[in-house]
């Protein structure tokens, strides 16, 4: 039976389940969900379920264990590489009704809540006890704790707080199978066997669903300084921002954007330019501080800045120039945009850089390449606009070999997923895609979470 076939014939049985309206089957309905948020992954379902506890998911997965149906795990659909996109028919569980805060606690600052629950709103709950969650990305009104954490989320405040799996404490989950696991404890030192909530981050749905996330939190600090900055190159970045480092001033956040990029922005979204002219590299640091943290960092800028502009945080004036990048590029596009997120050391960024425009002008001209991202990390977002649906796999073959060739990461901080799944050997020893398959083959015995994604 095929993997759709096999998901009409529960219908019945999912719907003794989780109720008649949260088994949707009519096409339209399911249309947001066989779409992924880049508009480059298109999929197919019959089934979209939509459990409202633990309990539920863990019936589903039994359910679906038994009859053999495959299931992908779905949370807010922000991810980039099509990771959650029902690409084979498979049966869609969407965690989005697990959206209960079930407590902060200040003292201990912890958050405990639905997988389902957006990072929006654990934002608002951690401020409203002056604490934050230490994750924090664009996507926030819609991505999920389930989805940060199954895919490992970076953000802008990595270079501070480190990735989402740092921010994990516990993690509650169903297997394939509808055993629930629950490693739950509130405390930073917990040295008993395997860490399973570090396994499952990342995971991408792939061992288990997660159904339930406790993160600690972080004391913001009380005011900050952002700084626009243009400089004259990536070189001229690397050295202001350990000069930067190197003075004391500890980064809550490092970006780089290109004058192609803030151009771009400053088309769609009405924002003036930054500065009177154009500069070939921006960079946008926040630092902690008030007036002192502000004299300090004015006096670095000096032989390596063209021109410079700070503001008090939040500052969001500046902070649009990078944060309305993504959307501003799916507007100027012809096609979706090839978007590859990747990672390089800090020593080859430049080469990196230089090479991937020079060759991309000369092997493909009919392309344009915007690139932004986390600079203090090395992690670059590559976005190939106006790309034929014909050469966007060597497009991105191109890019990701360029990256191998350079030490890097062909994943970042997005996952892998649907798009760089036939790219996984320039990331992985195969011994180390042998040990994965390993691990996931004890998770998900009979194959059926997110069958397509990573090695299996």
């Amino acid at each position: 039976m095929s993997e759709r076939g096999a998901a009409v014939e529960i219908v019945g049985e999912l719907i003794d389940i989780v109720g008649r309206g949260h088994v949707l089957t009519d096409p339209e309905t399911n249309a947001g969900y066989r779409t992924d948020w880049t508009g480059r992954f298109h999929g197919h379902t019959d089934v979209v379920v939509r459990p409202a506890n633990t309990a539920e998911v863990a019936a589903v997965l039994a359910v679906c264990h038994e009859r053999g149906v495959p299931v992908v795990p779905q949370g807010g659909n922000t991810g980039l590489v099509g990771g959650s996109v029902p690409m084979h028919g498979e049966l869609v569980l969407s965690t989005r009704r697990l959206d209960k805060i079930e407590h902060v606690d200040p003292v201990g600052r912890t958050l405990a809540a639905g997988a389902g629950v957006t990072v929006a709103r654990v934002q608002q709950a951690a401020r409203e006890h002056g604490l934050d969650i230490g994750v924090d990305l664009a996507s926030r009104d819609s991505a999920t704790l389930g989805g940060i954490v199954a895919t490992n989320a970076g953000g802008v405040r990595v270079i501070k707080n480190g990735g989402t799996r740092a921010q994990l404490l516990g993690i509650e989950a169903v297997r394939s199978d509808g055993c629930v696991v629950t490693r739950w404890k509130e405390l930073t030192k917990d040295n008993v066997g395997y860490d399973l909530p570090g396994l499952l981050a990342g995971s991408e749905g792939t061992l288990a669903v997660i159904t339930r996330v406790l993160m600690r939190l972080v004391v913001p600090v009380p005011q900050t300084v952002v700084a626009l900055v243009a400089v004259p190159s990536v070189d001229a970045a690397l050295v202001l921002l350990d000069r930067v480092q190197r003075h004391g001033l500890r980064l809550e956040a490092a970006e780089f954007m290109t004058a192609a990029g803030v151009d771009l922005v400053c088309r769609h979204t009405g924002l003036r330019a930054p500065f009177g002219d154009d500069a070939p590299i921006y960079l946008l640091l926040e630092v902690p501080g008030a007036g002192e943290a502000e004299n300090a960092l004015s006096a670095l800028f000096t032989d390596t800045v063209l021109d410079a502009t700070l503001e008090a945080g939040p500052a969001r004036t500046l902070w649009r120039y990078r944060e309305r990048h993504t959307e501003s590029i799916s507007a100027e596009s012809r096609t979706p945009a090839v978007k590859l997120d990747v990672s390089v050391p800090l020593r080859v960024l430049a080469d990196f850089f230089t090479t991937l425009d020079s060759r991309l002008r000369d092997e493909h001209p009919d392309v344009r390449v915007i690139c932004f991202g986390h600079i203090a990390d090395g992690n670059v977002h590559v976005n190939v606009l106006d790309v034929p649906a014909e050469k966007q796999h060597a497009i991105t073959d191109f890019v990701l070999r360029l990256v191998a060739d350079h030490q890097g990461s062909i994943s970042a901080e997005h996952g892998v997923g649907h798009a760089k799944a036939a790219w996984i050997e320039l990331g992985r020893s195969a011994n180390d895609i042998d040990t994965m398959k390993r691990i996931r083959a004890a998770f998900d015995p009979a194959g059926i979470l997110n069958p397509h994604v990573l090695p299996r």
